[in-house]
């Protein structure tokens, strides 16, 4: 049987957690909307990544000595690896906290691809750091013990432990996370209109999600070919850095980057590589919600900030802005047309079709089919 999210934070309320940081993940959509429910937003922090809430995290220990709580999807423990080891190690700071993780892809579950070898080598993972883990199913009649147990882990050793969470684990949580009320298009909208816009010698590389899965689903429906596109769908926030490498080995070949605001912001230091070796022909489109929609519609740091004026202080050569389709027509003509690198942020309303399928090739296929057209 499924657990109550409120019986799962009152657990962890009870120990005296009561600072939560991390990067939205499906498998604990529940428990983190029960908990903004519970905690003031400035205890509840979505971060850009996850090895960015680990140093929040740690931040928070050293000012309040107070254990927090961090969550993340484990396809993102690659990000948090590094502020583990070099930062809340024993054999560094030290520094105790209890990381929550959403295990996708675990062994015996039917997972995407990009989640499976992530799945499989997570416990392994855990153990070569040593760290202290316990895993939480929904048939788990132990919970408040497992709890207890890594919580006095952290706080007796010194040291970061985890709660390995499993597919099913939490029950529906109330709370319906509030959409935004836009005219703006819906992303698979301005999809289309922007594949129309680009010819058959154009190169694109998609970001994780529901952008990869829509341009997909657009190709197949028009009859096209996919070849020319890189489906992106594990490595979040890497997207533009593939366009980058592609951009300098083709350099004679328009190379489009199609990027989500979640993405962006997960690794916003690439931006810096793009502005710096400028080159002509590499092509930046930013899909901007405001959201993580694919795991569950959390909120991203883009609803505050300005992503265009961040990349325009970079020094990108040109950019534009799109917000109904008739603007996102004649300006994807200019962006593609003009010297790069130029740049393209397109405003859409969050949502998606309830009936949007997946690629039904694999990413192996993907990529040799890819790697052909790249050869013409």
């Amino acid at each position: 049987m499924a657990i109550k999210p409120i019986d799962f934070y009152n657990y962890l309320a009870n120990h005296g957690i009561n600072f939560f940081t991390g990067v939205p993940d499906s498998l604990l959509k529940e428990f983190c909307l029960c908990i903004d429910d519970f905690i003031p937003k400035d205890k509840h922090i979505i971060t850009a990544n996850e090895g960015n809430a680990i140093a929040l995290a740690a931040g928070y220990y050293l000012a309040q000595q107070s254990l927090p709580l961090v969550y993340m999807q484990n396809s993102g423990f690659g990000n948090a690896i590094n502020p583990l080891l070099s930062l809340c190690d024993t054999d560094v700071y030290a520094i105790p906290m209890v990381v929550m993780i959403g295990w996708r892809g675990a062994p015996g579950v039917n997972d995407e691809p990009q989640h499976i070898k992530q799945g499989k080598v997570q416990i392994e993972l855990l153990d070569s750091m040593d760290i202290p883990y316990e895993v939480i199913t929904k048939e788990d009649e132990e919970v408040a013990q497992k709890i207890s147990n890594v919580i006095e882990i952290a706080k007796n050793d010194f040291k970061p432990t985890v709660l390995l969470i499993k597919k099913g684990t939490f029950e529906k949580y109330s709370k319906e996370i509030q959409k935004t009320d836009t005219q703006h298009m819906e992303r698979e909208e301005a999809l289309e209109i922007i594949l129309e816009s680009l010819d058959d010698s154009v190169i694109i590389v998609s970001t994780t999600g529901k952008t990869s899965r829509e341009i997909f689903e657009i190709r197949e429906k028009k009859g096209q070919s996919h070849q020319q596109d890189f489906l992106t769908v594990g490595s979040m926030g890497h997207c533009s850095s593939i366009a980058l490498g592609i951009a300098l080995s083709k350099p004679y070949q328009n190379v489009v980057c199609i990027d989500g605001d979640g993405s962006m912001l997960m690794h916003l230091g690439s931006l810096t590589s793009i502005a710096s070796l400028k080159p002509n022909n590499f092509r930046h489109i930013l899909m901007n919600n405001g959201v993580h929609e694919s795991v569950g519609g959390q909120a991203t740091a883009a609803q505050n900030i300005d992503l265009s004026a961040i990349v325009e202080a970079l020094g990108t050569n040109k950019m534009f802005k799109a917000e109904t389709p008739i603007e996102l027509k004649e300006n994807t003509m200019k962006f593609i047309s003009c010297d790069g690198p130029s740049f393209l942020e397109v405003k859409i309303c969050p949502g998606s079709r309830t009936n949007l399928g997946r690629p039904t090739i694999g990413p192996t296929e993907n990529k040799a089919n890819f790697m052909r057209f790249l050869k013409k």
